[in-house]
């Protein structure tokens, strides 16, 4: 069902920035609807997880 296919994304400090505070709004915004944030918790959890590279 679910493929192993790994993605590579380039992001500098403020696309990050700005993609890592969007999944924090959206996780507050399904709270306080009492809505399951599971998803929004499994794909930070992968993004915080990835290898960052300065350049």
């Amino acid at each position: 069902m679910f493929s192993n296919k790994k993605y590579h994304l380039n992001l500098n400090k403020n696309e990050y920035d700005l993609i890592f505070h969007c999944l924090i709004d959206l996780k507050n915004n399904l709270i306080r609807q009492g809505r399951y944030t599971d998803a929004v918790d499994d794909i930070l959890i992968k993004f915080l997880k990835c290898k960052k590279v300065t350049f």
